[in-house]
């Protein structure tokens, strides 16, 4: 499995993990730990190992020759579906961030997937009956921060996720 994203600072990662933490010890939703916090650009997908190199090929074909931009996190957000609700720290809207969503898209186009950026604190083993509950704490919950975004990352999975190529902003 193979995704590309864009990763915060270190220190954005470990605010966002307190969130997931009280979603693990009052919601049971555990899932997202296992994932540091960042914004998907191409969902995850499967490849063969073997194809890997071709995978590095389209990334590194990706035009990223856009001047590094600001994305601002502001509060947060949901998807209420009942079977798979997920609730994430939600960025301000970013012209930037779209532009380069679709920069991505021109080489990884071989699926069609929705974009609407986010950075999941809960997800999969959070129930509808959960999701509901904290919803009520974390809809005026207040969190903003910002960060720079300079780079693009493609991660592999090998029982966790690994980042095996980037590809700074000009």
């Amino acid at each position: 499995m193979y995704f590309i994203a864009i990763y915060p600072p270190q220190q954005i990662i470990d605010e966002v993990r307190v969130f997931k933490e009280d979603l693990a010890a009052n919601y049971n939703n555990s899932k997202a730990i296992k994932n540091d916090a960042h914004i998907t650009l191409f969902p995850p997908f499967s490849r063969e190992v073997e194809l890997e190199s071709d995978i590095i090929d389209a990334f590194e074909r990706i035009d990223t020759n856009i001047a590094p931009f600001e994305i601002e996190l502001n509060g947060f957000a949901s998807f209420p579906n009942p079977k798979n609700p997920v609730l994430f720290v939600q960025p301000e809207e970013n012209a930037q961030l779209v532009d380069l969503y679709h920069r991505v898209k021109r080489q990884f186009n071989f699926s069609t997937y929705s974009f609407t950026p986010h950075m999941t604190i809960g997800y999969r083993d959070l129930s509808y009956e959960n999701y509901l509950k904290v919803w009520e704490v974390y809809k005026n919950k207040s969190y903003k921060t910002k960060f720079i975004v300079d780079k693009i990352l493609v991660l592999r999975h090998d029982g966790k996720w690994v980042p095996i190529a980037e590809k700074k902003l000009a």
